[in-house]
């Protein structure tokens, strides 16, 4: 897992934004951006490579799919993993979305270090051929 990566945190709580940016830390990362909506998270896409972006599910003006879906457009962030953030109702059908893997609501460092660790794995294995990528199948 390499912490250097930039991280964007997107979620429309600006309490779950702050806490999820400190367990991001926890984990190790220190590029960390933070926003709360879909359109200022595709202002910030534009102007930064992210190495990972984990984005809430249920957001508005624009869901986390929606997002997903534009950054999956752009060239430049196109490679990006995501993970989805969601509540429990949401996560049997988040990974539907094109996110690479998702976490459920509330979890802590050793959850999102575990998750970060897992879609990295798949991944490097879907780039080498030892897997379909994980896109996009259920957890």
């Amino acid at each position: 897992m390499d912490v250097s990566l930039p991280v964007l945190v997107v979620d429309d709580s600006r309490t779950m934004t702050t806490i999820i940016s400190k367990l991001v830390h926890e984990v190790g990362f220190t590029d960390i951006d933070q926003v709360n909506d879909g359109p200022s998270a595709l202002d910030r896409l534009r102007a930064k490579k992210y190495g990972l972006v984990l984005s809430d599910w249920d957001m508005r003006p624009m869901n986390g799919t929606e997002l997903i879906q534009q950054i999956r457009k752009d060239r430049m962030n196109s490679s990006a993993l995501v993970i989805m953030i969601t509540a429990k109702a949401d996560a049997d059908v988040s990974w539907l979305s094109g996110a690479d893997g998702y976490l459920t609501k509330p979890f802590k460092a050793r959850d999102l270090r575990e998750k970060i660790e897992e879609v990295t794995s798949q991944r490097a294995e879907s780039e080498i051929g030892l897997r379909p990528p994980a896109a996009r199948a259920p957890p």
